[in-house]
């Protein structure tokens, strides 16, 4: 259980009769980056909100850090730090004042934390910059370095690239693969945008209206949405044989029922279908499939739109 760094037990939060959350079961492990993707009003904020102490579950458990009762679960909380929601700042403050201020109020001791924030963030240049004059991007940085303060062993965000241009999302998801990589820190980060962080996360949680649809790994994602041909013929042996040989590619799987999954020539087909016929191989179908990574969020969820 010391690689667990948190797990949730049937846990659910009603509001008004209404279920913001159902029986989510949730297991994230120390040094991974997981993306919880949902649409707005799925339960992404909730299940934070939870997490993070400033709410409570109708039911089930929680377990941070191998706490889950009173004063140790509060104590585990200690080793986390949060952004949920939008972060706020005092606009006619310095970044360094700024982070003064939440230090205060978190009750950490020592301002040798603050330096150490605003340097894994990319801020120590700009410490005494007034926040009101500060870019989007980096008052998203600005955030992230509240939330760095006091060490924290695992990282909570709240969506903290929406809104931003792609360069913004660039810096903050290499911000992030540093705090992991280099620091050790476990995040948990929620969008409501798939693609946004397949770039950034290595396992995945998937919610919508309150119930946790599926846990994924990277990899598990990867070739769930990589895109093939789906070739099915009457001598698989002697096809995957002419496809090494004659298309020069062993990028490809034999599975049962004479059916092989070739994942070059995606945009050859017709060449792909002729060189099999041309040594004698019946192509009874030969059909490019694959989702991209909205379309396999979107199937999932039941169609509609991820906005």
């Amino acid at each position: 259980m010391e690689n667990i760094i948190l797990k949730s037990y049937n846990l659910s939060k009603t509001y008004n009769k209404i279920n913001a959350l159902e029986d989510v079961n949730i297991t994230i492990k120390k040094g991974q980056i997981y993306g919880f993707i949902g649409q707005n009003g799925a339960g992404k904020t909730t299940l934070f909100r939870i997490i993070s102490g400033l709410s409570f579950q109708s039911k089930g458990a929680l377990e941070l850090f191998g706490e889950s009762e009173g004063r140790k679960l509060e104590l585990a909380r200690r080793r986390m730090g949060c952004i949920i929601e939008s972060p706020v700042f005092y606009p006619f403050k310095t970044a360094y004042e700024n982070l003064e201020i939440d230090r205060i109020q978190k009750g950490i001791p020592g301002k040798e934390c603050i330096e150490k924030a605003l340097t894994m963030v990319g801020l120590d240049k700009v410490k005494n910059k007034k926040v009101r004059n500060f870019s989007l991007g980096m008052k998203q940085r600005l955030g992230i370095a509240m939330a760095l303060l006091g060490d924290p062993e695992f990282l909570i965000l709240d969506e903290p690239i929406n809104g931003l241009d792609p360069t913004g999302i660039v810096e903050i998801r290499e911000i992030l693969k540093k705090l992991n990589t280099e620091y050790g820190v476990t995040i948990l980060i929620s969008s409501h945008i798939l693609a946004e962080l397949y770039q950034l996360a290595n396992c995945y949680g998937i919610i919508h209206k309150g119930k946790l649809l599926e846990e994924i790994t990277a990899e598990e994602l990867a070739n769930r949405c990589q895109k093939f041909l789906y070739i099915k013929v009457d001598d698989v042996a002697k096809a995957s044989v002419i496809i090494d040989k004659k298309l020069n590619s062993s990028n490809f799987k034999v599975l049962p029922g004479n059916i092989i999954r070739l994942y070059d020539y995606l945009d050859a087909p017709a060449k792909v279908s002729t060189t099999l016929t041309m040594a004698g191989i019946a192509v009874e179908q030969i059909t490019p499939m694959g989702d991209d990574l909205e379309t396999y969020f979107s199937k999932l969820i039941g169609g509609g739109s991820n906005a």
